[in-house]
């Protein structure tokens, strides 16, 4: 397989990814692009995206080197990372799959996994052996090819979630180019990621969004803005991320999205029994429980 070697150090045989295909330079594809170029492990690197302002600051700012439909990537690259919203997955798998030579190996950063793995097997069918899904734990609010950063993913957790399908070379392959980025690389089915990534991850952008939302539709909105602080800024962060990307994330992992969301309802009544109810005992207990989970929690 042209570029699919098993380890990120290719010496004299030049980079892992000889042609590399970013669909989405933003965030999580520009970034993905960057430190792989920073490694010396990637030869040309092709754009694909539906705004053509975006890919051409992208070449400006060294990210790709040239812009190019998703049907030209799929016959060039020898690795394709989606980084499109999850929403729009199938459509693009499926325009590329007529150009996608047998040695491509594609895979994506999307948050969850059940839902692309099923838009994936709609779209390649009997091809879906070249699709490794992956989901790289790292993010920030910001958005487009500024927002790109090589070390974004330096020491972070990147999950692959394997199909019964793929050949053990396409999945070092991806596991070989994340490595290369900097990060740790762990194998979890799709469901359980789903699940668990529904808690730590989905809900809290979730939270966040919909009390800034409270607070931004507020009839006295400016002065609560004028007035708040570090505990504001800090945790409405998030809320600032990409509204079509969240969309699509929480729409994809619905059901486990429902679980959470009734789990933290249900706490919140819990508190608001406590404070209604003038119980100090029980409201501290909960903020106890918390604030000894958090402070144990060494992961920054």
């Amino acid at each position: 397989m042209n570029g699919a070697s098993s380890t990120p150090d290719q010496g004299a045989a030049g980079p892992l990814i000889p042609v590399l295909a970013v669909v989405g330079v933003g965030l999580i594809g520009g970034s993905f692009a960057a430190a792989l170029r920073q490694a010396g492990q990637v030869g040309r690197v092709l754009g694909v995206g539906r705004n053509a302002q975006s890919l051409a600051r992208a070449v400006e700012l060294g990210l790709i080197d040239e812009a190019v439909s998703a049907e030209d990537a799929a016959e060039r690259a020898d690795l394709v990372f989606l980084a499109t919203p999850v929403g729009g997955l199938r459509d693009v798998l499926a325009r590329m799959l007529p150009h996608l030579p047998d040695h491509v190996v594609l895979t994506d950063g999307g948050s969850t996994k059940a839902e692309v793995v099923d838009a994936a097997r709609a779209a390649l069918g009997e091809r879906i052996g070249q699709f490794v899904p992956g989901h790289p734990i790292a993010g920030a609010e910001r958005t487009g090819p500024e927002a790109a950063d090589a070390a974004l993913y330096r020491g972070r957790c990147v999950i692959l979630t394997p199909q019964p399908e793929n050949s053990a070379a396409a999945v070092a392959l991806v596991r070989a180019a994340w490595q290369a980025c900097g990060a740790r690389v762990i194998d979890m089915d799709a469901e359980a990621h789903d699940r668990v990534l529904a808690s730590v991850s989905h809900l809290p952008h979730l939270l966040s969004a919909v009390y800034m939302e409270q607070v931004a539709t507020a009839d006295d909105a400016a002065t609560r803005l004028a007035l708040a602080g570090s505990g504001f800024r800090d945790f409405t962060r998030i809320a600032a991320g990409s509204p079509e990307m969240w969309r699509d994330i929480f729409l994809s992992n619905r059901g486990a999205m429902l679980t959470e969301i009734a789990a933290v309802r249900a706490v919140l009544d819990r508190a608001e029994r406590a404070i209604d109810g003038g119980d100090g005992a029980a409201l501290l207990a909960l903020l106890d429980t918390a604030a000894q989970a958090r402070r144990h929690w060494r992961k920054e």
